[in-house]
């Protein structure tokens, strides 16, 4: 009995031992077991790590875990195996996670249905399924997640209509159903209760009816592509009310009638409408037939009777006196119609002055969506949130010293900058580039910081213009994104004028592209990001600063790299401060003409700024020097540079990334007709259109990356749409920018 005894105490002894060498799984841990028992092919070992004999599960790949208040061990927040090419399907079991956040599982071959009980995973925000092999209908069960803000199931095979309660999913942010096989009709009355939407893609589904007017309440949408579709009748007018910037695809459908020229419909090119037969008016320049008004039919014997009676001489009278009446009436009509034209144009015009001479404008900085960059185009792949570098704009922030400004003070545009002038003028400092458009310096201050000092012109010129000056420049300093330069202070003078911007130490784009400077040339990856980089901050520059900015004079010179090569757009419409301090002071003064020809001399662009402005004078420097990054519309004698210039010119610029080959180059000799078009815009655009192989366009250094091809085209398609003749065939920047994001967005 002693010796039985021994021998159990011995055994208990072991057991215990053991389960403190071996604490037990968490459920969080068995719930992603389940998840990879249920995958049935895992080519590439991805799930290899994932042990039971391994307590913590927070060590595995792609899982994260966060603390969680009343537990003695971290929680699974977030899940993330993507691109993996796993198949089998989604357990039930995910939805045990209870503090899952983010559950990412795109670009597998997961196929099934997803199961309702998933979404018992009451954290969840953010959901991406999308590029799998998934059936059945919408999950209904998702809108009952009262945080959800991000669902993608795109590029699935997701069948039924939508149900109703969507309405539920009050949260949600992004909903991306593209590529599936949806159907039926979009339900109405549902979309104005998910307030916060900002992006909706419906596309390349079988949906039918007509559109839901009720879509025009979403004002915070940012994209709405319903294209590839079969939608029919007429586009509703509501659809005017989505916010200015909106970016509308409803291509590919049976949509008939006149388009509205209302609100943001009236916003939108040409391509945002295409392929609906039935289409016509504005922007489509399709003339919509107007039926003729049927003359009264009158009874026999009747008034027709009467008139038949007249005599010739009768008849003669009343068409004399009509005609004499109809032409006094379309004079008068004329000359009401251009005196409001002229009305209208004043007061518009006195807003915009009264705007400059307050500095205005900035009040649009704080809007969430595009113009707030809190979404993918900022940074984050799938927009859970304002990107790092978000920055918006407080008016009330004021300024630093000096805000208010007088002539010989140093101004500063943000509370960040402490520099006085003293301090500035005693710094040390080199000459960074001279030219027409002043001499920069970069100069080191006394905490060691750099900055780019641009001292204007020869220092003197503008006479009385400070006011105008000053406004233009505070107007400057409100555009704010992490693509953009950003102004720091100015200093005016009679006989200095100084600009103080952010010192950029990594040279510029065009260096970076031919290897100059110590830059090793490029490859595919960096030149994309630098692309998608200029994209977003020219398309945060035209549709959110004060006052939608014309850049006017974009190059590889004008963007700037850091060490990182992220790359900063600088000398937006530094043209136009020059054309106050070298044109008479005057109040007549046109302040959109172009400077002397001295002005467009090039130097290294580093600092910004935007308004619109004109090329002119036909003697300027710009007609005698062309630059081919300018559109082809504003070479001409008179001009006027628009958004849908800068576009050609970001065009050229992608171009020459894409082939390493300057615009100026020539092949061959251009015939008349093709005089203005870039000799490496028409290169390219003549071996697209022969479907000649790539290689004899593409940069050398690009060829070695063979994994590339399909985003190298995807861009070189981009290019070539923005450096189209037409400017109305051209996209909107907030597009082309959209579209740079797209590009190899499966590999992210």
């Amino acid at each position: 009995m002693r010796r039985r005894r021994l021998y159990l105490f011995t055994i208990i002894f072991y057991i215990i031992h053991v389960l403190r060498r071996c604490p037990a799984l968490s459920p969080d841990g068995l719930a992603l077991l389940a998840l990879k028992a249920a995958v049935s092919d895992d080519p590439s070992s991805s799930l290899s790590e994932w042990n039971q004999d391994d307590y913590n599960p927070c060590r595995w790949p792609g899982i994260t875990c966060a603390n969680a208040t009343g537990f003695a061990y971290p929680r699974v927040v977030g899940v993330s195996v993507s691109g993996k090419n796993l198949s089998g399907h989604i357990p039930s079991e995910i939805g045990t996670l209870l503090f899952l956040r983010r559950l990412n599982l795109h670009g597998n071959r997961f196929s099934g249905t997803i199961p309702p009980q998933l979404f018992n995973a009451s954290s969840l925000h953010s959901l991406f399924l999308y590029d799998n092999l998934l059936s059945g209908a919408f999950p209904a069960a998702a809108c009952d997640l009262p945080r959800l803000q991000n669902l993608d199931l795109s590029r699935n095979a997701l069948s039924g209509p939508l149900p109703p309660v969507l309405r539920g999913c009050r949260q949600l942010q992004r909903l991306r159903l593209a590529g599936n096989r949806l159907s039926g009709e979009i339900p109405a009355r549902i979309w104005a209760d998910i307030v916060s939407l900002v992006q909706l893609d419906l596309s390349s589904n079988g949906f039918t009816g007509r559109l839901p007017p009720d879509l025009g309440e979403l004002d915070s949408l940012a994209t709405l592509n319903l294209s590839h579709n079969h939608f029919s009748g007429s586009i509703p007018t509501s659809l005017g009310n989505l916010p200015s910037t909106v970016s509308l695809d409803l291509r590919y459908n049976n949509l008939s009638g006149e388009i509205p020229d209302f609100g943001s419909l009236a916003n939108q090119g040409p391509t945002a409408f295409f392929d609906n037969p039935g289409l016509c008016g504005f922007p489509l320049m399709v003339p919509c037939e107007r039926p003729a008004t049927p003359a009264a039919e009158t009874p026999e014997g009747g008034r027709g009777a009467e008139f038949a009676a007249m005599g010739n001489e009768g008849r003669k009278g009343i068409s004399t006196g009509l005609i004499v009446l109809i032409s006094a009436a379309d004079v008068a009509g004329v000359a009401l119609l251009g005196l409001l034209v002229v009305c209208a144009y004043w007061k518009v015009r006195g807003k915009e002055e009264c705007s400059a001479k307050t500095g205005g404008g900035g009040k649009g900085l704080g809007r969430r969506g595009w113009c707030g960059w809190p979404c993918a185009e900022a940074g984050e792949e799938n927009g859970e949130g304002p990107s790092s570098g978000e920055e918006v704009y407080d008016e009330e922030e004021g300024g630093g010293s000096g805000v208010g400004g007088v002539e010989g003070e140093l101004v500063t545009m943000d509370k960040g900058f402490k520099v006085d002038l003293d301090e500035l003028l005693r710094a040390s400092a080199y000459v960074l580039g001279k030219g027409g458009k002043g001499i920069v310096y970069k100069v080191v201050v006394g905490n060691g910081e750099a900055v780019a000092v641009r001292r204007l012109g020869e220092g003197g010129g503008g006479g009385g213009r400070y006011k105008e000056f000053a406004a233009e420049v505070r107007a400057m300093g409100r555009v704010r994104h992490p693509n953009l330069v950003r102004l720091r202070a100015f200093y005016w003078a009679a006989d200095e004028k100084l600009l103080i911007a952010d010192f950029i130490a990594n040279g510029n784009l065009s260096g970076a592209i031919r290897g100059r400077s110590g830059h090793v040339s490029l490859p595919w990856s960096a030149r994309l990001s630098i692309a998608r980089g200029a994209a977003r901050g020219l398309a945060h520059l035209h549709d959110c600063s004060p006052r939608k900015f014309v850049h006017g004079d974009l190059k590889p010179s004008n963007i700037l790299l850091d060490a990182d090569f992220n790359p900063y757009i600088s000398d937006f419409g530094l043209l136009r401060l020059l054309s106050l301090i070298t044109s008479p002071s005057s109040s007549s003064a046109n302040p959109t003409s172009a400077p002397s020809s001295s002005s467009f001399s090039s130097t290294t662009g580093l600092i910004g700024a935007a308004l619109p402005f004109s090329s002119s004078s036909s003697k300027s420097g710009l007609l005698e020097r062309p630059n081919p990054y300018r559109a082809p519309e504003t070479r001409a004698a008179v001009s006027r540079f628009t958004q849908k210039s800068d576009v050609y010119s970001f065009g050229v610029v992608l171009l020459e990334m894409l082939t390493g080959k300057p615009p100026e180059m020539s092949p061959s000799p251009a015939s008349s007709g093709e005089q203005l078009v870039p000799g490496l815009v028409k290169w390219v655009r003549k071996v697209f259109d022969e479907t000649r192989p790539l290689s004899e366009v593409l940069d050398p250094v690009l060829l070695q990356d063979g994994n590339a091809k399909k985003e190298v085209v995807a861009a070189f398609h981009v290019a070539l749409a923005c450096t189209e003749m037409d400017p109305d065939a051209r996209p909107r920047m907030k597009t082309v920018s959209e579209d740079l994001e797209k590009i190899g967005s499966s590999r992210k």
